[in-house]
This record gives structure tokens, sequence and C-alpha cells, in this order.
């Protein structure tokens, strides 16, 4: 096995960006709601979903997963590059876990991300590891626009944002998240929003089905942007401190919540007759029950201990070593 060049320990916790922990538990709060219908199928085809959950649910948190993954990874081999003389090989025994831990999660939850998410990573990032950083940005907002124009649905965007995230990480973008710069967040928001209502609008029109499918995936995309430019305001204003409270530490844990929650909205969802059915009211107060005991779980765990266990287990993996769990606080 090899030696790391320093003990790839436990980020300390002040070197964590909270802005990004919030923001990816702000993200798994949306997902569990989908992913609860999905996989107990609980309708054919989303047009029998309620309205409000397709249009404002549907599609619409996966892309801000997508993108923080994609700046994991990218955080993960700058780390990497400090404490190992070959990082790739790192990079590739994370990807090989995570691809073990997807295959075994599939078998409960069909349509899961985390095999989507080895693939990309194999395929996008270990090439854009060798991309000059320059680069890394344009490489990114072709494969975004390559991946709306594909018209393959919610998955074509991951190649294009998992680069996204991997050029934020590697350009030190993502430890300048604008959560306390109020104008220019709030710029953001306000484009995300107009692109918002014109696709809605064109979402609406008479147009074939190919465009439809397309204008979904870009409607996903702004909407998603949207969500997040928002979040981050809210996290710069008096709320915010209140807000990321129990949503920083579901974030830190977000590879943990987001098996967990599987294994237990399958078995629950079951028992409670959820199969099949259109009890869309309880399998609501399932996701919202499930979210609030891994807030709760999620941030007495970490005042012990440095990582979520499954992110622990994946660390161990990926550098071929036990390594320690505590809190260095």
């Amino acid at each position: 096995m090899e030696t790391p060049r320093t003990g790839p320990g436990p980020t300390a916790p002040g070197g964590r960006i909270e802005a990004l922990d919030a923001l990816r538990g702000f993200a798994l709060c949306g997902i569990i709601f989908v992913n609860i219908p999905q996989t107990l199928e609980m309708y054919a085809f989303p047009g029998e979903m309620p309205d409000g959950l397709r249009m404002f649910v549907l599609g619409r948190f996966y892309p801000i997963f997508y993108l923080l993954f994609g700046v994991g990874f990218g955080l993960f081999l700058r780390s990497a590059r400090r404490r190992s003389g070959r990082p790739r090989l790192l990079l590739l025994r994370r990807l090989a876990a995570l691809g073990v831990l997807g295959a075994l999660l599939h078998l409960l939850q069909p349509g899961e991300v985390l095999l989507p998410f080895t693939v990309a990573g194999a395929v996008v990032l270990l090439p854009l590891s060798f991309a000059p950083k320059r680069a890394l940005l344009p490489a990114a907002v072709l494969l975004t626009a390559a991946g709306v124009l594909a018209g393959v649905g919610g998955f074509g965007l991951l190649p294009g944002l998992f680069a996204l995230g991997y050029a934020l990480a590697e350009r030190g973008g993502a430890a300048s998240l604008p959560h306390r710069r109020a104008v220019p967040t709030a710029a953001a928001a306000a484009a995300a929003a107009a692109c918002t209502a014109a696709l809605f609008a064109a979402a609406y029109a008479d147009l074939p089905d190919p465009a439809q499918i397309r204008i979904g995936a870009a409607l996903s995309l702004s909407m998603s942007a949207c969500y997040a430019a928002l979040f981050l305001l809210a996290l710069g204003s008096p709320a915010g401190a209140a807000l990321a409270a129990p949503l920083a530490p579901m974030g830190r844990m977000a590879l943990t919540n987001y098996v967990t929650a599987a294994l237990l909205f399958v078995p629950i969802g079951t028992a409670l007759g959820l199969h099949a059915s259109s009890a869309w009211g309880t399998a609501a107060l399932l996701g919202a029950g499930i979210l609030a005991l891994q807030a709760v779980f999620s941030a007495v765990w970490l005042r012990r201990f440095a990582f979520g266990p499954l992110e622990w287990a994946w660390r161990c993996a990926a550098y071929g070593a036990l390594l320690p769990i505590a809190s260095r606080r």
C-alpha cells in the first residue's frame, strides 16, 4: 500500500468551507422528496406527480449535488497532491470505492447517482486533472452546454457540472463562495430567475418533444442556480447561522445521509404501503421525518468524530490505510 507524504488526517474544522457543507445539506433536503416516490414507483411518468413537486423539486436539486461532488473531488485531488507522489492513484481508488458502494445501493435504489458519479469521475475528472487550469472552466462550460443539447435528461448535466465543480476547486473559487457578498449573489439569483421564467414560458409552448427535453434540462440548470444563489444569500443574512446549524453537519456527512436515506425510506415506505401508491402526503412526511433524524444524528456524530462513517471508510479506501476518525477538537 502507498504511504502518503504527510498524514492524511481529518480536515481541521476551521479548514472546511461551511457554505459548501450547508449548500450540500440543502440539496439533500430536496433530493429525498424525489427519490422516495421514484424508488417506490409511485408514478410511471413525471406527469403523474403533484404539480408542485414536478415543477419545483424534480430535477432542481441534483444539479447542485453534481456540482458540489465535483468540488469535493477537486479538493480531494488538491489535498492528495500534497500528501502523495501519486495523487491520481488515490483518486482512482476513491472512485472505485464509490463505485462499489453505488453498485450495492443500486440493488435497493435503482437509478441512484453514485454509479454515474464513478463513471463521470473516471471519464471526465481524471483527464481534466492533466489539463492546465486555464482550460478547466471553458471545458466545463462546453460540457454543460453539450449536456443540455444532448437531450438525454438529467444525467446529461452530470459531466459538465462535475467539471465545473472541479474547475472551481482547482482555481480556488470554491473557497470564495459569495455567501457574504450580497450584490453579486443577488445579481446571479436575478439572472437565473429571469432565465427560469423564459424557460418556463418555452416549456408551455407547442414545441416538438426533442426541443422540450432540452428546455427541461436547461430549466433544471437555471432553477438549481437560482435556488443555490438564494440559499447563499440567506446564509449571509442574520438568519444564516440558524440556517447553517442543521444543514452544514448534514452536508459534511452527505454520502452517509444519501445512502442511509434509502436504507430508511425503502423498508419504511414499503411497510406504509407507499409502493405503487399515490399517497404523496405520507411520502412527504416520511421524507421530512428522515431529514429531521439525519439533522440530529449528523450534529451529534460530528461533535465527536471528524467524518461521517461512510466518509471515513471512503477516505480509508482511497488512502489504503486505517485513518483516525476522532475529531481533533
